[in-house]
């Protein structure tokens, strides 16, 4: 790992490189808290119970996530001290710790997600053989592995591993023919969106884990006929889920490009076996509500940042193409973005991308800045503005409805200022949380 104290938490697009924006190195955590983290996913399984075995400096951000969310009663968790390094517990207080605390639960829940922290990697613990010894303590429970390790973050981050991990419980079902599930979202898919409309008209379910209100619910999803996933976190849960129950995926991401967008509503066509319907209105829909909003919101900068969209840069092409002044992007990596980089970078070249966790941004901005619209926190607290669109991945929205929302959320956010400190410091949008009371 590098150090990074002496590199500049920005870049000029045009002498950006899409493979690689900012070396890694000491970070900096932006305190726009709206991204959920592993125990807000983990609360999406219904009647699951989560236990974690950290060091108590971890433990103290997961057991203020759950008491923040009214969730204490769902979590557990075992204290690991630096002598359980050294006395040979660090296994066997595992498997200890676990059955003392299920013994001691007034229900036993049907499934526990069992998380471990980087220490137990770094000793090499046996995860497995701790599973299969609960496993026949607890015949009627299912253990799932999970990972507290944020150490994981350059070969499989946590966030894409709890996401595969959410689905793991699940056990092979006949399949529905007419069942479709979406997987891979911390909230609904917006029900006004084509994505939805198509699926419904076709006749088709919708199985979704943001709207299971039982564990037999929950464990519906396997009988799906079609995995559907937009984010990109979803990758590895759609692979694994075709892996083990024959189920295909189809990626069809949260995009901004007509084009793009009506090639993916083609390939769910092909699965669903309907005819493209055509989507000239909705496009026609999106296409005024960006012009509407930018006769409102005129020359004033815009700055985007990755927490709001899964494809910043292509909502950054968009709205250049539609009269906008995006200036600024916060993200760490172009991703899958290399088209929409390289148009920003030939017909923008001015444009900045800032680092969203390099620890010179403790400082930023390093200037005044005059009024900006931000879309998303993390652009919100570095551009110090009250107007913004205060949406976290995507907001549930998809498709040409999700453009013509968001351009009526830029208005509005342009038009009327919010409490930034408050609405950013709240763990996990869209949760219940006690700093509402």
């Amino acid at each position: 790992m590098n150090n990074n104290y002496a590199d500049p938490p920005y870049v000029k697009i045009s002498d950006a490189d899409a493979s690689g924006l900012f070396s890694s190195g000491l970070e900096y955590n932006a305190p726009a808290r709206g991204m959920w983290n592993i125990v807000h996913m983990g609360m999406l399984i219904p009647d699951a119970h989560q236990i974690y075995v950290c060091a108590q400096g971890c433990l103290r951000g997961v057991i203020l996530t759950a008491a923040e969310m009214f969730e204490l009663d769902r979590l557990s968790w075992i204290s690991v001290s630096e002598e359980d390094m050294f006395n040979g517990h660090l296994e066997s207080d595992i498997v200890d710790g676990t059955a003392d605390i299920l013994r001691r639960l007034d229900r036993k829940p049907p499934v526990v997600l069992l998380f471990l922290s980087c220490i137990h990697m770094f000793a090499g613990v046996d995860f497995e053989n701790a599973l299969n010894e609960l496993s026949e303590m607890f015949p009627d429970i299912t253990f799932i592995d999970c990972y507290m390790t944020p150490t994981m973050r350059q070969t499989v981050s946590p966030v894409v591993k709890m996401n595969a991990q959410l689905y793991a419980p699940l056990k092979k079902r006949e399949k529905d023919p007419k069942a479709i599930a979406i997987i891979g979202c911390d909230r609904p898919t917006d029900e006004t969106s084509e994505l939805i409309g198509m699926i419904r008209h076709a006749g088709y379910s919708i199985k979704d884990i943001t709207a299971c209100s039982s564990f037999d619910e929950y464990l519906s999803i396997a009988e799906s006929s079609l995995n559907i996933f937009y984010i990109p976190t979803a990758k590895l849960a759609g692979e694994e889920l075709e892996e083990r129950f024959g189920t295909k995926a189809l990626y069809l991401p949260a995009c901004f490009d007509s084009d793009e967008l009506k090639d993916g509503y083609r390939q769910l066509c092909g699965a669903l076996d309907i005819p493209m319907p055509d989507l000239s209105e909705q496009e026609s829909r999106a296409s005024k509500a960006l012009s509407d909003a930018r006769a409102v919101i005129g020359d004033t900068e815009i700055a985007i940042d990755f927490t709001a969209v899964t494809r910043p840069f292509g909502l950054a092409k968009l709205l250049c193409e539609h009269g906008f002044n995006v200036t600024s992007v916060i993200a760490d990596t172009a991703g899958e973005e290399t088209s929409a980089f390289e148009w920003l970078k030939a017909n923008r070249p001015d444009l900045m991308i800032y680092a969203a966790a390099n620890v010179n941004m403790l400082n930023f901005p390093e200037r005044p800045h005059s009024k900006t619209l931000a879309v998303g926190q993390k652009a919100a607290h570095y551009f110090n503005t009250d107007n913004f669109v205060n949406i976290v991945m995507n907001g549930g929205y998809y498709g040409f409805s999700g453009i013509e929302k968001l351009a009526a959320l830029m208005t509005e956010a342009y038009r009327t200022p919010k409490d930034r400190r408050t609405l950013i410091s709240h763990k996990g949008f869209g949760c219940a949380s006690c700093l509402d009371s």
